[in-house]
This record gives C-alpha cells, structure tokens and sequence, in this order.
C-alpha cells in the first residue's frame, strides 16, 4: 500500500485501469476515493464525428505529470494521488485518462482529484489528434 504522499504517475500505450489506479492510492488512513475516468466520445467543440484519437506525449510530459502528481499527493489531507494518461490511438468509449485521490475525508478528496485532472490538462504536454468520420484530422492542445 502506497504511504501518504506516494505519488503514480504513468503515461502509457497500454489500456487503462480504473482498479490499478484506485490500488495505487487505496491505504487504511483513506476514507474516502475519488476517480475521475476520461472516457473518448464521438464529438468534441460542437461537431460530431469523432471515430478516433491518436495522443502524442512530449518527452517532459511523464516528468511533468510525475511533479504534478507528487505536488497534489503532498496537499494536506491527501494520502494518495494517481494520474494515469494514454498515448497512442484510441477508439471512441476508451479510457483516456485515470485520476484518483484518496484522503481522510470526502472534501478534500473530490477537490484534489478536481485539481488533478484541471491542471494535468493545462500542465502536461499531451496532444490529442482527433479522426473524424468525413476523413478530416484535427488537433487539439498544441
């Protein structure tokens, strides 16, 4: 079991886990877990059509958001903090990105786990290449 503060901070090709990142931050002091699950969906700005995603990590993105997490973790009243992010190509209805948070109390978990996936979408150099259904490409965070 991971002890207060363990940060898990993964970017990775391979399929996401909500249970590995629940197991990441899951310790007797927690009395609370909160996940946030980003989920591929069919449309994104107004415009329907989205059939893929292909994420591309800079090569700071897994520093950036092992920094992040360990910031987070450290909060007071968190005990675990977890953000795992895909690369690669995704279909609609795939995970994207995992976040957990466990604390003392449910409070301060659902605000850290908030924060988490805020500023990992703000911080971490990850890109997202959008396919639609008509052929065009798109991308988005560049």
């Amino acid at each position: 079991m991971p002890s207060e503060g363990t940060p898990s901070a993964l970017i990775t090709g391979e399929e996401l886990s909500l249970d590995a990142a629940v197991a990441a931050v899951r310790d007797p002091r927690a009395g609370a877990v909160v996940v946030f699950a980003g989920v591929v969906r069919d449309h994104d700005g107004g415009r329907d059509g989205v059939v893929q995603l292909d994420y591309s990590a800079h090569p700071s993105a897994p520093e950036t958001l092992a920094g992040l997490v360990a910031r987070v973790a450290g909060q007071d009243g968190v005990i675990g903090a977890a953000a795992h992010h895909r690369s690669g190509t995704l279909r609609v209805g795939d995970l994207a990105v995992v976040c957990a948070v466990s604390a003392a109390h449910r409070a301060a978990a659902f605000e850290a786990c908030r924060e988490l996936i805020e500023e990992l979408k703000q911080q971490v150099p990850i890109w997202k290449e959008q396919r639609f259904a008509d052929g065009t490409l798109e991308w988005v965070g560049l």
